[in-house]
């Protein structure tokens, strides 16, 4: 049986990254879904869980630096991360400048892309061998 190839620390730092910036992400809509709706309260919060979120992110993109090296895992996901903190700095500012007709589909491809990053670190990764 084949060892599996990244250290432990490595898979739970993205893990726990990666599910936590979900969280900020899906948190997000909901918050902005509570505005539109009539909760102008909201939006303040809203604007601080974009700050909390986006610093997770770049936790986020730290662990998949680490995923590669370190762990002498694939690229792709420090990447992908990387593309997240390109989305997410252009959402910010499409926000502040209430751009909604951008930033609402801009969110969800977001929120699609993190549910898929955050799922590969749950099936596709595999610790190795304390």
């Amino acid at each position: 049986m084949d060892s599996p190839p990244f250290p432990g620390w490595v898979i739970r730092s993205l893990r726990l990254f990666a599910t936590a910036h979900l969280l900020g992400v899906l948190g997000q809509a909901a918050l902005a879904g509570l505005f539109v709706t009539g909760d102008v309260d909201m939006l303040t919060w809203h604007r601080n869980n974009a700050g909390v979120t986006h610093v997770l992110l770049y936790l986020q993109l730290g662990a998949a630096i680490g995923l590669w090296r370190p762990g002498r895992g694939p690229l792709w996901p420090a990447g992908a991360s990387a593309g997240l903190v390109t989305l997410e700095t252009a959402q910010v500012a499409l926000g502040q400048d209430r751009v909604v007709a951008l930033h609402f589909p801009l969110g969800m491809a977001i929120f699609g892309l993190s549910a898929v990053l955050c799922a590969w670190t749950w099936r596709g990764l595999r610790t190795a061998a304390a």
